[in-house]
């Protein structure tokens, strides 16, 4: 079972950048995909970024293209989402989950990952 921990959370000013990191335990990192999922008080938790196995395919909930960059850096078994120009309708819990089946493009729908982190907190304050 791989281990995924989270960080890069905190509180922000709107227009304001964070960066959130996302550790993997297993050395089969590089074999799946990964994404960022959020959720906020009493909403479903939706997709926000995801990544290809290679780090050369990625896709983008509307709501954050332009703002959002997903990467990964398979050496450091890590997957990054640099947020910039964060808006107050941010604010969420944010999880990174990796994909249950390798070698995949980057995936859109929650039932496709099947690890997932215990999230970040990002607040972003109007």
């Amino acid at each position: 079972q791989v281990q995924l921990i989270e960080s890069g959370g905190g509180l922000v000013q709107a227009g304001g950048s964070l960066r959130l990191s996302c550790a993997a335990s297993r050395r089969t990192f590089s074999n799946y995909a990964m994404g960022w999922f959020r959720q906020a008080p009493g909403k479903e938790r939706d997709f926000v970024a995801a990544i290809n196995w290679s780090g050369g395919s990625t896709s983008y909930a509307d709501s954050v293209k332009g703002r959002f960059t997903i990467s990964r850096d398979n050496a450091k078994n890590t997957v990054y989402l640099q947020m910039n120009s964060l808006k107050p309708e941010d604010t969420a819990v944010y999880y990174c989950a990796r994909t249950s089946l390798p070698m995949t493009g980057p995936r859109t729908e929650k039932y496709e990952y099947g690890s997932w982190g215990q999230g970040t907190q990002v607040t972003v304050s109007s």
